[in-house]
């Protein structure tokens, strides 16, 4: 394995020293152990950082049929239980309630009126202890197809569990609120209450905000976000984008954001800030904090990432009349970068999730993974300021003292008299796409570069990792953007790391689970493997492709691979596959 030892500092560092002083921020630890994992990244802050103790580093997840599928666990170690999912999982797990619910299509036939062989988009709950299947969510397809709805995508988000209600995003562009019970508590929770199954095995749905029929949404290819909520206030980016043609805006008015009332569906507030700048889809999902501003007040923000390449934050109460409060927007890439169709361009989207750690904001660039490689952006945001706190505004030679609107495919294009200067308003902390680590005055395309990224980053104790689609694994600062180190997985990475126990885990496309110590020193990090660096406790395969993130509650380590949902846990061992 190839690995990178940062010693030179060449990202843009802004005011960064200043910033280096410890702080207590929303994402603090305790050190009591987490018992629940009720949302993605823990809580509205995003950070994948659990409290757990005696989490394994070693385990094996078994054999698997080749022609079946199926499991066999006779040489399993340290498993606690594996339920069957369905041919592809993208969603993370989370668990509350004493369940574990997670995202995935239907290929697992679940339940017996819809057949392994019928595409749905499924949301299922399993028993955390036991890994039993409990009861199943199903969307059936929409009938526009694959511009709309992709086959054998699934449910590609994860819930938001508070006590015994649980919100979600389906694959037909709705937002669901469900009983955490399904119907195995024998009773119907409403309003919704005309469900035509309602057997031990199916989902109670309480109510539902349809956002195609309501809002006029057209998603691209497919809806997801993992929602938050602050309060009443649920967060949800609405995936609206392009069509088939991957030209065309169908709904540009349609908003991006919105805020319901989590108790009743209600619409609160909306905003289509992204507009007709969507560049594909909107896949992102919100963080919510509350931010220290500088006369020593706090501030709720809703941060979402824009398809547009932009990240906006708004006040989570609205405008008060129905509207939105935009509080500031941030433009992730630079204004000469181009958008071109498939990937080949230099403007990315964004759909990593914003986290909020310290009292500032980490958000990296990317595609659609189909678009494949490219360059880069990760960025230190600031969010104490107001209106554009982009790095550079841009203008037109027709007047220099006029901040023109942003272009889609280019912000800046020089030969129509366009041009960048810096703005005095921004609020870059530091950004990372290139960094000569190691003084040679030369910059390694691959393990001295940010490369896009779906993932999202986690931070503890000022230490931040983030793997990139290119399969490159990266430490850094978190206060000053300095690259530790970086690891080539050799394989891309979807997920997000998680910290733990003093330990980092990562998941790639090969099935590998790398795991590090938690460390910026490299040497702490990682061990010398016979004369090349590798993570200090090794890999783990965990059978197929890991496009997920793992997470850690109770002391017990879940990872999904693409067909399967492992708990992992020292000493344990399952009989067989639930």
């Amino acid at each position: 394995m190839l690995i990178r030892l940062g010693c030179v500092a060449s990202a843009l560092f802004v005011a960064a020293a200043a910033l280096a002083a410890d702080s207590a921020g929303p994402s603090a630890q305790s050190k009591e152990i987490t018992k629940e994992w009720s949302q993605w990244g823990g809580d509205g802050d995003r950070n994948n950082t659990p409290v757990g103790e005696g989490i394994p580093t070693d385990w094996n997840v078994g054999d698997f049929d080749f022609r079946t599928g199926e499991w066999d666990p006779s040489s399993a170690e340290n498993v606690k239980w594996a339920a069957r999912l369905g041919s592809q999982t993208y969603g993370n797990v989370v668990v509350a309630d004493g369940k574990a619910f997670v995202g995935t299509n239907n290929s697992g036939g679940w339940l017996e009126r819809y057949p392994s062989d019928v595409d749905l988009g499924c949301l299922i709950a399993f028993d955390a202890a036991s890994g039993e299947f409990l009861w199943q969510h199903s969307s059936e397809k929409l009938k526009t197809g694959r511009v709309h709805d992709w086959p054998l995508q699934g449910i590609c988000c994860a819930p938001l569990v508070e006590g015994k209600k649980l919100w979600f995003v389906t694959s037909r562009g709705e937002v669901r609120c469900l009983d955490t019970e399904g119907f195995r508590d024998g009773e119907n929770d409403g309003p919704v209450a005309d469900e035509r199954h309602t057997g031990d095995k199916e989902a109670d749905v309480i109510w539902v905000f349809d956002m195609m029929r309501e809002l006029g949404v057209s998603q691209h290819n497919m809806c997801s976000c993992s929602v938050t909520a602050i309060g009443d206030v649920l967060l949800v980016n609405t995936s609206n984008g392009l069509d088939e043609s991957h030209i065309n805006l169908p709904s540009p008015d349609a908003p991006s954001f919105i805020a319901l009332d989590k108790n009743t569906g209600e619409l609160l507030w909306s905003d289509k800030s992204p507009g007709e700048n969507i560049l594909h889809g909107q896949w992102s999902s919100p963080a919510v904090g509350q931010i220290e501003m500088p006369d020593g007040s706090e501030q709720a923000q809703a941060i979402f990432g824009g398809g547009d390449g932009w990240v906006y934050s708004f006040d989570p109460a609205g405008d008060g009349s129905g509207g939105s409060k935009l509080l500031w927007k941030f433009d992730a890439n630079p204004k000469d970068s181009v958008w071109v169709l498939g990937g080949r361009g230099t403007r990315n989207n964004i759909i990593a999730t914003p986290v909020i750690y310290k009292n500032r904001v980490y958000v990296a660039v990317g595609q659609d993974p189909e678009h494949g490689e490219g360059i880069g952006h990760l960025w230190c945001i600031d969010p104490t300021g107001e209106g554009d706190v982009s790095p550079e505004l841009a203008f037109n030679a027709e007047d220099r003292n006029q901040p023109i609107p942003h272009k889609r495919i280019q912000a800046v294009v020089p030969e129509e008299g366009d041009f960048a200067n810096v703005n005095p308003a921004s609020k870059a902390v530091w950004h990372y796409s290139t960094q000569d680590q190691d003084g040679d005055g030369e910059i390694d395309e691959y393990l001295e570069t940010m490369h896009r990224a779906c993932g999202t980053v986690a931070i503890k104790d000022d230490v931040l990792y983030i793997a990139d689609f290119s399969g490159i694994f990266h430490c850094l600062d978190a206060m000053t953007g300095k690259v530790h180190w970086t690891y080539d997985m050799f394989a891309a990475a979807w997920g997000s790391p998680l910290i733990v126990d003093g330990k980092v885990y990562i998941g790639d496309e090969d099935g590998d689970v790398a795991i590090f110590r938690h460390s910026s020193d490299p040497k702490v990090a990682m061990k010398d493997d016979g004369g090349e660096f590798a993570p200090h406790y090794g890999e783990v395969n965990m059978g197929n492709s890991v496009y997920s993130t793992p997470i850690v509650s109770d002391n017990v380590l879940y990872i999904s691979n693409r067909t399967h949902l492992f708990a992992i846990a020292q000493g344990a061992q399952a009989e067989a596959e639930q």
